[in-house]
């Protein structure tokens, strides 16, 4: 009780210390805008009897006294009375603005669902755990726009509105908002962050005028809004330069400028992202670094978490390697930063969280203010994984009027919220591009603007162990830092070696390979620190430690065989991140990872499972947030649970995005609700799954064999679920069964089979299933061989691979052998199958549930597209708007003979082609992929049909619960939903915006509606970005004339826009002679130079064009191709691009009814479109 008292009084002291001087330094010159109003709050006691009273608000603390003497001093701010609160997502992940917004939203709603406050979503993402009815009561799969959002407030009527939980979609919809008065109409508060502050934060130049009223340095900068005043104020700074877009999120249309000519292309473009650029002066070299700020209504501030950059300004810190708490700092350079982060968010006004991040002269302590994200932002989320401490959760709790020493800390539940978080450990946070998957033309430079489309986070008790195990983290083809293959053959064109000069040039121009580029240069061309710093400006202290990791690296090679390594060096390895398998392959004798994992166990070399408990152990933490390490001595948990492990998804990367942490999240959900004791494995940092209380106890780790192994025997685990997380799961199923563990639901056996193309197609043929013809092949002269037997195009289809890694389809056969190579190189052990590519066929989604080969449910969506579009990057429609009855009846009879065949417990999914017959032969129906796992479908498919297939599949798996079969697809709707791709085509320069097998879309939104039309009118408006064209404007048609197909489309839609008042323009003369017959169509050609970026905008101004309809068949060649100038720069311009002929007849049709009913026209007061309705309202049910 004395060391209970002892701590309590401490607080108290330090709580009365901050109110004090609050009482003394009320005034600020920038308060004029700060409109936050006080708040009140009452915490419940935590132990004792004392309860306080109405007007009294207590340290949230376990002394009673402490409580009692707190009533008395803390400030009584008045609390908003809010029971109903909108709260405005960020819409479909995309590069710049991902999954980290669905970890926050739902935070936020977490802690809004404990305060009794009714919680209505707007997101149309509907892959997120966030838009589901355990958070929300309402849920609205709608645009993130002023107009849209605007109608759920007068249809809802909220007493508040949250903004700063869903990005800068939500950011910029609120400050919109409050411009067209309809906050005030309404009678909407804007609860946390003022409206005033955010526009603060958002507008370069008021940020700046404001920074400079409290003597805070800031870049020498001028807030233009002309490509002539942005030349002007850069001849004014000087040369080199940065530009900032104001209102853009990851940088978006930011970068550096070296000359005039650069400036003038970079300022166009970003203008017509954004209406104001800022011109700063270049700071590049210097350190990066930023600070996590919490701050509540009565003014206590605290720093949750500081973070640097690895690499030196000049990379956006989306795409840096971060390191957190920063090692290079001494504490002077701390303190004066963190007192400068805390002057400017009193200033400011921030009432919650925010983020700001520095510019600090490596060479001196002149430093600069980058920015303030007023709201939470990608590194919230980080900063709240590496510290444990809830930031969201905690801003939600400020934004309704709680001070912080009230609130207690939710993961530690021994501390108040009103600390400052102190580790004992370093998290290294490494980017993962996927710059790779796109065409040739992408430029691999990383620079201010964002490119990567996901991260993981790495706990380790040194730099070398979390950098290590980051890496592997980013990709499982990596071992640990020395990897020189990828960076080779990725940027030295397969070459064996590189020169000199052009690895100096990889060193000093960061790309996305810059990390593997410095092992290169250590491991080959051995580059010291003095080197690798003079050319990377990255701080010698991170290169030293990497060195550490080089020596040992060579270390291990010289001892030849694993039985000669001792164990002290192998205790050295392990605490250096060393795996088993990257020990393995460096020694010059051949060793399997089996037999080092075996050698270091009969060492007594093993991990130790350590607690992230916030305090640096100060005070005691009994939290269920885990990592493993060699460094250290002892466990801080007993192995008494024996859970169910839940293997997570990974890192986002196109392919496997938040879809599969729903899944995660849902199978561990339903686990612990049948009462088993779960553990869930993951490393994303921007995820669900990764929250502190979603399962009984959470490994922030690696998802590789070893990791996997280590947890599964420390803890005695029951079993292990690999069905959910995606594929990364799915490929060490195999060897998680040969090693002796129970993997639980289907077996890896049948997964196996099911993954290796030959396996699966052969099991096909056994039980009468269809497939296209194929074959399996090992050389170019047998695939030239079955083409020619089959005939035109063929498919390419490797296996192990995700996301159609490496497919293509070959059309003739002078690029077969190119192809094909490309293809071989993603699964060297793996043969290639190639099978016959069916034109003009229709392609259709079943995901399904089984239960020891039995089918419980499924699902049957239609894709929009025509086959030959990867499914992931596809249009679904469920329920399908085109199959027949007995179609229906065919689909649902294969998903029971395949369901059977592989004796399947728990979901799949199919992909089925569907040609229709000639005269009165049935259609063809012939399956082409089927994934023995959760597929990114499982969450549309689930919330369209009310019912949850992965609770279904959990039961199934567990074999507990199991539910009866049920025909959800005879089912008649009334309602329509469509799931459209998120791409992020603006931020990958250069990237051709076409369409193939290749998966290239970085997540999905979903609407619904009363028929396709509408949700499709819905859905499409809700992709990040999409803007409608404007009554009358103009649209740029253009595409394949060689295909009598696609010129009967283009007729088609052109009739149809020019008849609703369209001016119809095209680039070329083969589209004008197409286009002129009929010819009463009337299609303008108009000067479309292909080499002149600031000329095609001059001439899309000039006839303006906003919409941009392009239906090619191939991917362009040369960047000069009229037809990928057309699409490159409808996305570089920000304006609308249909590349799909399906979908743009769709989006014509849907924009001729939507017209009717005055879809073009902005927000009126009264008028509620018929789409905005809830899911609840549409389905008819809250799931």
């Amino acid at each position: 009780m004395a060391a209970t008292m002892s701590s309590s009084t401490t607080l108290l002291r330090s709580l009365c210390g901050r109110v004090t001087k609050r009482q003394w330094a009320l005034s600020s010159p920038l308060r004029s805008f700060s409109t936050n109003t006080a708040r009140r709050a009452i915490a419940a006691p935590a132990v004792g009897s004392y309860t306080p009273k109405d007007d009294e608000h207590v340290l949230s603390s376990p002394s009673e006294l402490a409580r009692r003497i707190s009533a008395k001093v803390l400030p009584k701010l008045p609390r908003p009375d809010v029971r109903k609160v909108v709260m405005v997502g960020s819409g479909g992940l995309s590069i710049g603005q991902a999954g980290e917004f669905d970890y926050s939203g739902s935070q936020a709603m977490k802690a809004l669902r404990e305060e009794g406050v009714e919680a209505v979503l707007i997101n149309p993402n509907i892959a997120t755990w966030q838009t589901s009815h355990q958070l929300a009561s309402e849920v609205y799969f709608l645009p993130i726009t002023a107009d849209y959002v605007a109608y759920v407030l007068e249809k809802e009527r909220p007493d508040g509105i949250l903004l700063t939980f869903g990005g800068q979609s939500a950011l910029n919809v609120g400050i919109q908002l409050d411009k067209m008065g309809v906050l005030e109409r309404l009678g909407v508060q804007v609860l946390g962050t003022p409206i005033r502050t955010l526009e603060v934060s958002e507008d370069r130049d008021l940020f700046v005028q404001a920074l400079k009223e409290i003597d805070i340095p800031v870049a020498q900068s001028t807030a233009v809004s002309s490509v002539s005043a942005a030349l002007e104020a850069a001849e004014k700074i000087g040369y080199p330069v940065i530009l900032r877009s104001a209102f853009t999120l990851g940088g978006l249309g930011s970068g550096f400028a070296n000359n005039r000519d650069e400036l003038r292309d970079l300022s166009a473009r970003s203008l017509s992202l954004s209406p104001q650029v800022l011109i700063e002066r270049s700071m590049k070299g210097w350190k990066e670094l930023e600070y996590e700020v919490v701050r509540d209504g009565a003014d206590n501030t605290i720093i949750c978490c500081n973070m640097e950059n690895f690499d030196p300004l000049g990379t956006h810190t989306g795409d840096s390697i971060v390191v957190a708490p920063s090692q290079t700092l001494p504490d002077s350079e701390y303190h004066m930063l963190r007192s400068a982060a805390l002057k400017v968010i009193r200033h400011l006004g921030v009432v919650g969280e925010c983020n700001i991040q520095y510019a600090l002269n490596p060479f001196s302590s002149e430093y600069c203010v980058i920015e303030v994200n007023a709201r939470l932002s990608r590194s919230s989320a980080l900063a709240s994984k590496a510290t444990g401490y809830p930031l969201a959760y905690t801003a939600a709790k400020l934004a309704l009027g709680y001070t912080l020493p009230e609130l207690p800390n939710a993961v530690t539940k021994t501390t108040t919220a009103c600390f400052e978080p102190s580790l004992d450990y370093i998290v290294t946070k490494i980017p993962k591009w996927d710059l790779a998957k796109f065409s040739a033309q992408v430029d691999r430079k990383v620079g201010s603007a964002m490119k990567s489309v996901g991260e993981v986070m790495a706990i380790g008790r040194t730099f070398e162990e979390s950098l290590q195990k980051a890496v592997r983290m980013v990709d499982p083809r990596y071992r640990g830092f020395g990897v020189v293959g990828p960076f080779l053959k990725e940027m030295g064109n397969g070459a064996k070696e590189m020169d000199v000069e052009e690895l100096d040039r990889h060193l000093a121009n960061p790309t996305d390979m810059r990390l593997f580029a410095i092992a290169y240069a250590m491991f080959e061309k051995r580059y010291t620190v003095e080197m690798l710093h003079g050319l990377t400006k990255i701080d010698k202290w991170f290169l030293y430690k990497i060195e550490n990791i080089v020596n040992t690296h060579h270390e291990l090679h010289q001892a030849g065989a694993v039985s000669n390594i001792s164990h002290e060096l192998i205790l050295k390895a392990k605490r250096m991140g060393f795996s088993d398998l990257q020990i393995a392959e460096l020694l010059p004798t051949p060793t399997t990872e089996a037999e080092v994992r075996a050698h270091r166990k009969s060492l007594g070399v093993t991990p130790f499972v350590k607690r992230i408990d916030t305090l640096a152990a100060e005070y005691p933490a009994h939290t269920n947030y885990l990592y493993t390490t060699y460094n250290a001595t002892t466990h801080d948990v007993d192995f008494d649970e024996h859970g169910t492990l839940v293997l997570g998804s990974g890192v986002y990367r196109i392919g496997s995005s938040v879809e599969f942490d729903w899944c995660a999240v849902t199978c561990a959900r339903q686990l612990r609700d049948m009462g088993n004791r779960t553990i869930m494995i993951n490393y994303n940092p921007e995820t669900v799954s990764t929250d502190f209380d979603e399962a009984d106890r959470l490994y922030f780790e690696e998802l590789g064999f070893e990791r996997v192994m280590d947890i599964y025997e420390m803890e005695g685990a029951s079993g292990v679920v690999v069905s959910v997380g995606g594929q990364l799961p799915q490929n060490i199923a195999l060897r998680l069964k040969q090693s002796g563990v129970q993997v639980l639901g289907t077996d890896p056996e049948m997964i196996d089979a099911a993954e290796d193309r030959h396996k699966f197609s052969s099991i096909l043929d056994k039980i009468g299933v269809d497939q296209p013809e194929w074959t399996e092949v090992s050389s170019v002269d047998e695939a030239k061989a079955f083409a020619d037997k089959v005939g035109y195009p063929v498919l390419i289809r490797p296996s192990y691979v995700l996301s159609g890694a490496a497919m293509s389809i070959v059309r003739e056969p002078s690029t077969l052998e190119h192809k094909l190579s490309a293809a071989a190189s993603v699964s060297p052990l793996h043969p290639v199958v190639i099978t016959k590519f069916i034109q003009d066929a229709q392609e259709l989604d079943v995901d399904a549930v089984a239960h020891k080969g039995n089918l419980l449910i499924h699902a049957i969506s239609e894709h929009v597209e025509h086959a030959g579009v990867h499914s992931g990057d596809a249009t679904l429609v469920l329920p399908p708007f085109s199959l027949s009855e007995p179609d229906m009846a065919r689909l649902k009879e294969i998903a029971q003979k395949v369901a059977k065949a592989f004796n399947i417990s728990g979901p799949f999914n199919m992909q089925v082609i569907r040609k229709e017959g000639s005269g009165d032969e049935e259609a063809q129906l012939k399956v082409i992929e089927c994934n023995l796992r959760a597929s990114r479908s499982f969450p549309f498919v689930s919330k369209v049909l009310g019912t949850n297939f992965v609770d279904v599949a959990t039961a199934a798996i567990a074999d507990q619960n199991v539910p009866e079969p049920v025909d959800l697809m005879a089912v008649k709707r009334d309602y329509t939903a469509i799931k459209v791709s998120q791409f992020s085509w603006t931020r990958l320069g250069g990237a051709d915006p076409f369409l193939g097998v290749e998966m290239a879309s970085t997540g999905e939104v979903a609407s619904f509606g009363k028929d396709i039309y509408e949700a499709y009118w819905a859905a499409l408006q809700s992709t990040t970005g999409f803007k409608l064209p404007r009554a009358g404007s103009g649209v740029l048609i253009g595409g394949d004339t060689s295909s009598t197909e696609v010129i009967s489309q283009m007729r088609g839609i052109a009739s149809k826009l020019s008849s609703l008042g369209f001016k119809v323009y095209c680039a070329t003369p083969a589209v004008e002679e197409q286009l002129h017959n009929p010819p009463y169509l009337t299609c303008k050609r108009i000067f479309f130079p292909t080499k002149d970026k600031r000329k095609l905008r001059e001439v899309f101004d000039e006839w303006d064009v906003q919409c941009v309809i392009n239906l090619a068949r191939e991917r362009a060649e040369v960047a000069t191709d009229e037809d990928y100038v057309a699409r490159r720069n409808a996305v570089d311009f920000g304006l609308p691009l249909l590349n799909n002929p399906q979908c743009a007849e769709l989006f014509v049709e849907s924009l001729a009814r939507k017209m009717k009913e005055g879809g073009l026209r902005s927000y009126t007061e009264g008028r509620i479109p018929s789409e905005v309705q809830s899911w609840a309202e549409f389905i008819g049910v809250k799931v």
